[in-house]
Protein backbone atom coordinates (compact mmCIF):
# COMPACT_ATOMS: atom_id res chain seq x y z
CA UNK A 1 0.00 0.00 0.00
CA UNK A 2 1.79 3.47 -0.96
CA UNK A 3 0.44 6.65 -0.54
CA UNK A 4 -1.93 5.98 2.73
CA UNK A 5 -2.08 7.26 5.61
CA UNK A 6 0.45 4.66 6.82
CA UNK A 7 3.35 5.69 4.40
CA UNK A 8 3.48 9.28 5.54
CA UNK A 9 6.51 9.77 8.01
CA UNK A 10 5.47 10.61 11.61
CA UNK A 11 6.41 14.05 12.60
CA UNK A 12 6.53 15.13 16.27
CA UNK A 13 5.59 18.79 17.47
CA UNK A 14 8.46 20.86 19.23
CA UNK A 15 6.63 21.82 22.34
CA UNK A 16 7.49 25.17 23.69
CA UNK A 17 9.35 23.24 26.77
CA UNK A 18 12.63 21.07 27.16
CA UNK A 19 12.55 18.08 29.55
CA UNK A 20 14.45 17.75 33.03
CA UNK A 21 17.79 17.19 31.47
CA UNK A 22 17.15 20.06 28.90
CA UNK A 23 16.52 18.11 25.62
CA UNK A 24 13.47 19.20 23.43
CA UNK A 25 10.56 17.87 23.76
CA UNK A 26 8.16 16.26 20.79
CA UNK A 27 4.52 15.54 20.97
CA UNK A 28 3.32 13.11 18.08
CA UNK A 29 -0.86 13.05 17.36
CA UNK A 30 -3.25 15.10 15.40
CA UNK A 31 -2.32 18.52 17.34
CA UNK A 32 -6.10 18.68 18.97
CA UNK A 33 -5.66 16.60 22.38
CA UNK A 34 -5.18 18.38 25.72
CA UNK A 35 -0.92 18.46 25.35
CA UNK A 36 -1.72 20.37 22.15
CA UNK A 37 -3.92 22.81 23.67
CA UNK A 38 -1.38 23.50 26.35
CA UNK A 39 1.31 24.32 23.94
CA UNK A 40 -0.54 26.55 22.36
CA UNK A 41 -1.04 28.34 25.32
CA UNK A 42 2.39 28.50 26.61
CA UNK A 43 3.44 29.21 22.93
CA UNK A 44 1.02 32.69 23.39
CA UNK A 45 2.10 33.55 26.78
CA UNK A 46 5.92 33.50 25.87
CA UNK A 47 5.01 35.70 22.63
CA UNK A 48 2.83 38.06 24.91
CA UNK A 49 5.41 38.38 27.66
CA UNK A 50 8.54 38.61 24.95
CA UNK A 51 6.36 41.76 23.53
CA UNK A 52 5.84 43.43 27.52
CA UNK A 53 9.92 42.68 27.71
CA UNK A 54 10.82 44.77 24.58
CA UNK A 55 8.91 47.58 26.46
CA UNK A 56 10.40 47.24 29.39
CA UNK A 57 13.67 47.06 27.51
CA UNK A 58 12.87 50.39 25.54
CA UNK A 59 12.53 51.58 28.49
CA UNK A 60 15.00 50.93 30.56
CA UNK A 61 17.54 51.76 27.89
CA UNK A 62 16.30 55.50 27.48
CA UNK A 63 16.96 56.47 30.69
CA UNK A 64 20.53 57.48 31.43
CA UNK A 65 21.22 56.21 34.69
CA UNK A 66 21.05 52.09 34.20
CA UNK A 67 23.39 50.23 36.44
CA UNK A 68 25.59 47.05 34.97
CA UNK A 69 23.09 44.80 37.50
CA UNK A 70 20.20 46.14 35.59
CA UNK A 71 21.67 45.91 31.98
CA UNK A 72 23.05 42.46 33.01
CA UNK A 73 19.21 41.51 33.89
CA UNK A 74 17.84 42.54 31.30
CA UNK A 75 20.48 40.71 28.99
CA UNK A 76 19.15 37.54 30.84
CA UNK A 77 15.57 38.00 30.52
CA UNK A 78 16.09 38.75 26.90
CA UNK A 79 18.38 35.98 26.10
CA UNK A 80 15.69 33.57 27.68
CA UNK A 81 12.78 35.56 25.60
CA UNK A 82 14.61 35.01 22.50
CA UNK A 83 15.50 31.51 23.22
CA UNK A 84 11.71 30.46 23.99
CA UNK A 85 10.33 32.55 21.02
CA UNK A 86 12.57 30.97 18.51
CA UNK A 87 11.10 27.57 19.76
CA UNK A 88 8.23 28.36 18.96
CA UNK A 89 8.84 29.87 15.54
CA UNK A 90 10.75 26.76 14.57
CA UNK A 91 7.78 24.70 16.10
CA UNK A 92 5.64 26.42 13.91
CA UNK A 93 7.52 26.63 10.93
CA UNK A 94 8.01 23.05 10.91
CA UNK A 95 4.05 22.47 11.00
CA UNK A 96 3.60 25.05 8.66
CA UNK A 97 5.58 22.98 6.25
CA UNK A 98 4.42 19.47 6.75
CA UNK A 99 0.84 21.04 6.12
CA UNK A 100 1.71 22.16 2.90
CA UNK A 101 3.44 19.16 1.38
CA UNK A 102 1.13 17.35 -0.71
Amino acid sequence: MTGGTRDRAVVGRLLPWTGADGKPCYLVGDGTGYVARLADGIEDVQIDMADALLGHADELLAERRVTGEELHYLARRLSESLRDVKRVAESRGARLAHRSRP
